[in-house]
């Protein structure tokens, strides 16, 4: 048993943490809001979304929907879309001192929002999980299998949290509102890219 719980956390563990949209989001709210519970909706909607990608990999249900031209069409099309526009609304953030000025921005809806958007319309990140995690988990069967997936969705929740509460930090440090206006840019920067990266992915 130890040994589905050793791969599922080692291999969960590789494909989060490289930068991406989910994990600058993640972050930057954690650096913007005024306390570390109001980061809270973000972190548990980006592990709820997780979860449902790793389950439905693991199930094989995905393989299915991944098959479908139109069904790829639509989820790339629509994650190049939200992505340049989330990458337009945080250029343009300008916080006052503390970034509460965009706290207030990032209501408790919008952050839901956000956040499973960034999730769920990341088809790099379904690719990952359903090219990786899917096949990985092919080689256990029966309480196996559960354990390497409950090790995979694991992952996902810590790492979150620990992630926004490094934000946190970060934001705490920031008396004169300069490194959170750097950071809207870089993430900014890293959508824009994703997106690029995304319609030529399609396209080519």
């Amino acid at each position: 048993m130890i040994e589905p719980l050793i791969h599922g956390f080692i291999l969960a563990l590789g494909l989060i943490l490289p930068l991406g949209v989910q994990n600058v989001f993640v972050f930057n709210q954690g650096v913007l809001q005024p306390r570390l519970v109001k980061a809270l909706p973000v972190v548990i909607t980006a592990s709820i979304c997780d979860t449902i990608l790793i389950l439905v990999s693991v199930l094989g249900v995905s393989l299915i929907m991944l098959g479908s031209f139109w069904f790829k069409t639509i989820l790339m099309g629509g994650g190049f879309v939200f992505l340049m526009y989330m990458g337009w609304s945080t250029w343009k953030s300008k916080p006052n001192v503390g970034g509460s000025e965009v706290a207030e921005k990032f209501t408790f809806k919008k952050q839901i929002i956000f956040a499973a958007s960034v999730s769920l319309l990341n088809p790099h990140a379904i690719m990952d999980t359903v090219g990786v995690i899917g096949p990985s988990s092919l080689k256990y069967d029966g309480e196996e299998k559960i354990i390497f997936a409950a090790s995979c969705i694991l992952v996902s929740w810590l790492w979150f949290f620990c992630l926004s509460l490094v934000g946190r930090m970060s934001g705490k440090l920031d008396k004169s509102g300069r490194f959170v206006l750097i950071l809207n840019k870089i993430s900014a920067i890293v959508m824009w890219i994703a997106a690029l990266y995304l319609g030529w992915s399609f396209f080519k």
